[in-house]
């Protein structure tokens, strides 16, 4: 199986246990420079809890991890300097304008003040903000938060961009938007994608290599044509169901009300 020459995510015999619940079985893999990696598997899969100790939102209870050259447990400062974060859960501030939720995130993610201006202005254009700039974040269609939020992650010009469900909520011109951005991004500035998705077209189209976890334990990797040619299945839905056991899950495109309950708790990465 392959692993990328130069990983610049790596993740190695990472266990975390709630009580006695173990969300991560000791689960390993790398993640190349530059290189865009789908972390795919069912609901309760373990997925969000991988991202959040490589975010270090989360301390994980045995193994380790580095992102970015930067060991999670050590050097969570140099960490999240390095990095982007879009959580499922809502991470603008209701309370703010889109426009003010710029600056925000342009001076706690440390963008230079010289930058700064010059920054947030790329962000508008890059993901369509300016007929939204001066409305409250709580105002703003699940579609329009969604676009704020991954306009907030890129100010920095992450080292490493991590998403978790990224185009949940928008309609499918939307979602190819948002790719188009993130592919700029990557070819501008060399970004190493990582993202969670319910959607195998994303995967498919996107993705370079892919990992699928179930029950907190990692039980396929490699390319989609790889992983398809293993199993023989014409499609990585089909993938999914035989290694899984589980269908993909649906509703995840569904209605604002929907998408806004999924992402119920605000979280800032500063």
């Amino acid at each position: 199986m392959s692993t990328p020459a130069s990983p610049t995510v790596v993740v190695e015999d990472l266990v975390v246990c709630f009580g006695e619940l173990q969300a991560l079985a000791g689960v390993s893999f790398e993640v190349g420079a530059g290189e865009v990696f789908g972390l795919l598997g069912p609901n309760g899969a373990g997925k969000t809890t991988t991202i959040r100790v490589l975010t270090t939102l989360l301390e994980p209870t045995s193994g380790r991890a580095s992102v970015a050259g930067f060991d999670v447990r050590r050097d969570g400062l140099w960490v999240r300097a390095s990095i982007g974060y879009v959580p499922q859960a809502i991470s603008v501030d209701g309370a703010l304008s889109a426009r003010e939720n710029l600056d925000f995130y342009a001076r706690v993610t440390g963008v230079p003040a010289r930058e700064r201006r010059e920054r947030i202005e790329q962000v508008i254009d890059e993901m369509n903000l300016s007929s939204m700039l001066d409305r409250l974040a709580r105002t703003l269609s699940g579609g329009m938060l969604r676009r704020l939020e991954i306009a907030t992650a890129l100010l920095n010009r992450p080292a490493v961009l991590f998403l978790d469900e990224p185009t949940v909520g928008l309609d499918p011109s939307a979602r190819l938007m948002v790719w188009e951005r993130l592919r700029d991004l990557r070819e501008q500035a060399g970004t190493t994608i990582v993202f969670t998705t319910h959607i195998m077209e994303e995967v498919e189209r996107y993705a370079e290599r892919l990992a699928i976890m179930d029950l907190g334990s990692l039980v396929e990797q490699g390319s989609p044509a790889q992983v398809r040619a293993r199993h023989g299945c014409p499609s990585l839905e089909e993938v999914f169901t035989t290694v899984t056991g589980h269908a993909i899950d649906d509703g995840h495109e569904g209605r604002l009300a929907d998408v806004r309950a999924q992402r119920s708790v605000a979280r800032r990465l500063g």
